[in-house]
């Protein structure tokens, strides 16, 4: 057969980055960036360009597996195994009713568009609530912030139309974390908004790549960005530098936010949030008085530290009392292709609080949010005994065990299912677990959109692009569409599935077509057009505007109710001098912030001979000078304890890292009992616990800003 060579997109991550991929006889021979894809410009990672030795690694599980009574894996045909599935799931709900039965969508599911809802969608026909996913170990703050704020209906203001950016712990030039910044080629086009004349404030414990480029940088310590947060309201609203105009129509409560965060005095935020005072006015200034239009933003730094709601909360204030948001008449710079268009009026809903009425679990009275269980509380929802207790279990795409905190607990709620089912490519730690391990297709060997969920949030323009397979599964393999998994056992259990709000037919199997045709059905294209732009289209024919607010329009922002309010006069009745921090009746003198690193996106990648090459385990960055005080050597083995546990790991020298702070990689290790930190590296989920140290209502464990301490022992 003749070399080819075909176009299409990867899907590792939310970038959807253009490629071509040479074939020969079925088989990829190479991948590149495309230099000619409109929206990345020829930019692909370095984790994109290993897609050809993921998709054949020697370590791929090529067909479904079972676990034998020795706890080795034999094959199983893949209709035995869903009917063998379905059976116990049958059994369990007669026994002890739906709620029995849980699931879990993670980044494989995530970035898969057939995949995405499809196991929600599925418990909800069983009858189950117990859904969990990575929304609420990464991000969810933002749902809170929300909920207790208040939505504007008319969004933000674009990048596009921006004079500056606050950028709170993020790093989209190595994250790709589209809904910080514009990530179509990253670099290329943060250089292109900083020549247009885009002002940038970075707030971070490390100077990272994004930083380089910032106008105004702030290096607090880990977990004080509350504390930061209400230091610029105040100085904001101290110096009358909010729209006031906007505020007297749209806002409740200025009075309380401006009364709430007096105490944050710009010398109080710089003793103990460890940033210069007059810096922190410079930022001050250039965001709310020296520029016009844009917003601030955050990414997982204060998402995944103390107090992530409040810092969500008070970082989406900034934006309120600026006015930071489209205006009637305004162009909406992507009101969506594959998702359904809602109405965009220059209005406020009010503070939905959607928890306060959402299912409760029966774990710390936590609530569902937006139809997802807490993360932070599912292994005790498998551990916890009585009425309600998980017993099956459907990973979907996800490395559980490395990828949610407590490692310890998540892995003994996992050996301790009567069910439990991967759906994995890889046998990942989660899988070893497992009693059952469907594979699937990769990226390349299916049918695909560009995302749909979020798409909004994640791109900056209306784009949308469909691939066919490139090449097929590797030949005798047996692998199976996700979708087509949870369409099988639905079927065998006499449920009707609802996809994306469609019912389905339980008789005549579908298509992938047919599952992304449902999701398409938006698009103001027919599908068969859609699927026709080989490199997609930007959909600037339909554009959208923000409509003018409704005459009885009455909804406004509400920046300090009671619970936010409680929560800062908590952070502003502590001690403002930094130093060791108290955890647990423990006294620690480091904390640990979350890293991204380029060559692993979460636990993804690391089986790949040449990414392990170049980060075969994950170092725990530290400034020379405090590595001298320890006495302590680049490349060095130490131990890092916390209240929880101790991990090894090798130390690397960062003068891009403020002082006390380690910067570490999570995902990465083994199972508790077997891991050796040269060959998997440590699991930083190990030093966290979920029996404490939740967030309120998203029980959002703390993942960054961990109390530790160093040791020079060797483990």
């Amino acid at each position: 057969m003749a070399i080819e060579e075909k176009r299409t997109f990867c899907r590792i991550c939310s970038g959807n980055c253009g490629v071509r991929i040479t074939v020969e006889d079925g088989r990829m021979l190479d991948i590149r960036g495309d230099q000619d894809d409109p929206m990345t410009l020829g930019y692909a990672c370095v984790k994109g360009l290993q897609g050809i030795a993921a998709h054949y690694a020697p370590d791929r599980i090529l067909e479904p597996l079972k676990r034998q009574p020795d706890g080795s894996f034999a094959p199983i045909p893949i209709e035995q195994a869903l009917d063998e599935i379905a059976d116990k799931v049958r059994a369990l709900i007669a026994r002890d009713g739906p709620e029995s039965i849980g699931g879990y969508r993670g980044g494989g599911a995530f970035l898969n568009n057939t995949a995405t809802n499809i196991c929600r969608d599925w418990l909800d026909a069983i009858g189950s609530h117990k859904f969990f996913s990575t929304i609420t170990i990464d991000q969810s703050a933002k749902l809170v912030s929300l909920g207790r704020i208040g939505i504007w209906q008319g969004g933000r203001q674009p990048l596009a139309q921006s004079d500056v950016v606050l950028m709170v712990g993020s790093n989209p030039l190595v994250s790709v974390q589209g809904n910080v910044f514009d990530v179509r080629n990253p670099t290329k086009r943060m250089k292109e908004q900083r020549a247009r004349g885009l002002k940038l404030i970075v707030i971070d414990p490390r100077r990272t790549e994004t930083a380089n480029y910032a106008d105004v940088f702030l290096q607090p310590y880990p977990g004080e960005d509350p504390t930061l947060l209400a230091g610029l309201l105040r100085i904001i609203l101290t110096e009358g530098w909010e729209d006031t105009d906007f505020c007297e129509r749209w806002v409740a409560d200025l009075d309380e936010l401006r009364a709430t965060v007096a105490p944050f005095t710009p010398e109080y935020v710089a003793q103990r949030a460890g940033v210069d005072a007059v810096d922190l006015r410079r930022a001050a200034s250039l965001f709310a008085h020296e520029s016009q239009r844009g917003f601030a933003v955050s990414g997982t730094g204060p998402n995944m530290s103390p107090r992530s709601n409040l810092a969500e909360h008070l970082l989406e204030c900034l934006n309120v009392v600026c006015g930071r948001y489209q205006r009637e008449g305004e162009k909406i710079e992507n009101p969506g292709v594959l998702q359904r268009r809602e109405v965009r009026k220059a209005q406020v809903v009010p503070a939905p609080r959607w928890w306060e009425t959402a299912y409760q679990s029966r774990i710390g009275g936590y609530r569902n949010l937006l139809g997802d269980m807490p993360t932070g509380i599912m292994a005790e929802e498998i551990l916890e005994k009585g009425p309600g207790q998980i017993k099956a279990f459907i990973c979907h795409g996800s490395n559980l065990v490395n990828s949610v905190p407590d490692q310890y607990k998540v892995t003994e709620a996992l050996r301790s299912l009567e069910l439990l089912v991967s759906i994995e490519p890889y046998m990942n730690e989660t899988a070893k677990l497992s009693h059952y391990i469907i594979p699937t297709p990769l990226l390349y060997e299916r049918p695909d959109l560009t995302g749909f969920y979020a798409e909004t949030m994640l791109c900056p323009v209306p784009f949308a692009r469909y691939t066919d397979a490139i090449v097929p599964p590797p030949p005798g393999s047996a692998v199976v569409e996700d979708w087509r998994i949870f369409w099988g056992l639905a079927k065998r259990l006499g449920v009707s599935l609802t996809y994306e709000g469609v019912p389905m037919d339980m008789d005549s199997e579908p298509t992938t077509d047919d599952m992304l045709a449902i999701i398409a059905r938006h698009c103001p294209e027919p599908w068969e057009t859609l699927k026709s732009y080989e490199i997609g289209k930007v959909f600037d024919e339909y554009p959208q505007f923000v409509e003018p607010a409704d005459a009885d329009a009455s909804g406004q922002f509400t920046t300090m109710p009671s619970d936010v309010a409680a929560e800062v006069k908590q952070v502003a009745s502590e001690p403002a001098a930094h130093g060791p921090t108290v955890s647990n009746g423990q006294i620690f003198a480091y904390r640990l912030s979350v890293r991204r690193i380029r060559e692993i996106f979460n636990s993804t990648g690391r089986n790949l001979p040449a990414l392990r090459k170049r980060m075969p385990y994950n170092l725990a960055y530290m400034h020379p000078e405090d590595l001298a005080e320890l006495g302590v050597i680049d490349g060095e083995k130490i131990s890092i304890t916390s209240d929880r546990a101790t991990i090894p790991a090798v130390v690397s020298t960062d003068p891009t890292i403020r002082r006390g702070v380690v910067s570490m990689t999570h995902g990465f290790g083994s199972l508790p009992d077997d891991t050796v930190y040269e060959r998997d590296g440590s699991n930083t989920g190990m030093l966290i616990s979920t029996d404490r140290d939740l967030e309120p209502i998203n029980a959002m464990p703390r993942m960054s800003a961990i109390p530790i301490n160093i040791s020079r022992t060797n483990l």
